[in-house]
This record gives structure tokens, C-alpha cells and sequence, in this order.
């Protein structure tokens, strides 16, 4: 057995669900920066390496308030790991536009590694995704959109 029992991995894994769409929905990403460790590492293939809970924070609080990020409000899991003895889990996170207003849903996976440090704390993550793959879906979302606002004039 690892140092964390399957439950705590697996509820700690909820809260950050919770977390990311709590953070999403009303743009204020504190909560979630605050399940890091102090001298976490957080790993973005796009943007670059965070080194540190106040960093990780800086960075996803501005990066997530522009638009049309600010629009990426949910974070489905479509599946997860666990890897009891490391603490680790790996994840494919879906990551959802709004509602464009007609129901349909626009949105772009990336995998996720997260290591665990206990006492509710996340010292790793690192997402691992294609940037032209969420470039291409951003834009369909957003012609659909425009779109849409144009057939309601």
C-alpha cells in the first residue's frame, strides 16, 4: 500500500474537480491554486513551468480571466488512474466551452498528471495537450456562436 489510501487519492481527485468548476464559474481561481503545495510544480506545454503555489495562481487567474478562455467554464473527466503506490493520477480532462446557446457542446481534451503530497495538497500537475487541436476547436466554437447571435437578429 502507498503512503494515501485509494479513498483519500480518490476524494481528494473530487475536490479538485469541484474546485476547477468552482473556479470556472466564477472566475476567481484562488481555491484552486490553494490545493497546491507551496513549492509545487505545475507543467503547461503551452504557457511554461510554474514553479510555486503564488506562481501557479498568477498565472491561471490571468490566463483564465481573458477571453476567450473565461468561456472554458467546465472540466468533465472522461477517465482516471490511480496509482496507489505513487499518489499519482492521470486523467483526460474534457475542457468545455459555455453554452453557445443552443446546447451544443464545443470542447478539447488534454491528459493530466497529478501528484499528490497529502494533507489535501497537490505538489505536481502537468497537462499534456496539442495547443493547435484547442486553437482549431476555440474557433469553431466561437463561428458557431457568432453565428448563432446573427440568426437571432
Amino acid at each position: 500500500m502507498g503512503r494515501w489510501s485509494r479513498q483519500e487519492l480518490e476524494d481528494e481527485f473530487e475536490k479538485y474537480q469541484a474546485r476547477g468548476l468552482r473556479a470556472a464559474t466564477t472566475h476567481d481561481w484562488r481555491e484552486w491554486a490553494d490545493q497546491f503545495t507551496e513549492d509545487a510544480t505545475y507543467i503547461e506545454h503551452h504557457f511554461g513551468t510554474f514553479g510555486g503555489r503564488e506562481a501557479i495562481y498568477n498565472w491561471i487567474q490571468a490566463t483564465m480571466d481573458l477571453w476567450p478562455n473565461n468561456e472554458m467554464i467546465h472540466f468533465p473527466i472522461d477517465w482516471y488512474v490511480i496509482d496507489e503506490e505513487k499518489g499519482w493520477i492521470v486523467c483526460r480532462v474534457l475542457n468545455r466551452m459555455a453554452d453557445p446557446g443552443d446546447g451544443s457542446v464545443h470542447e478539447e481534451g488534454n491528459f493530466t498528471l497529478l501528484k499528490y503530497a497529502g494533507n489535501g495538497k497537490w505538489k505536481y500537475e502537468e497537462d499534456i495537450y496539442n495547443p493547435a487541436k484547442f486553437a482549431e476547436m476555440v474557433g469553431k466554437y466561437l463561428d458557431h456562436k457568432k453565428s448563432l447571435e446573427s440568426d437571432d437578429s
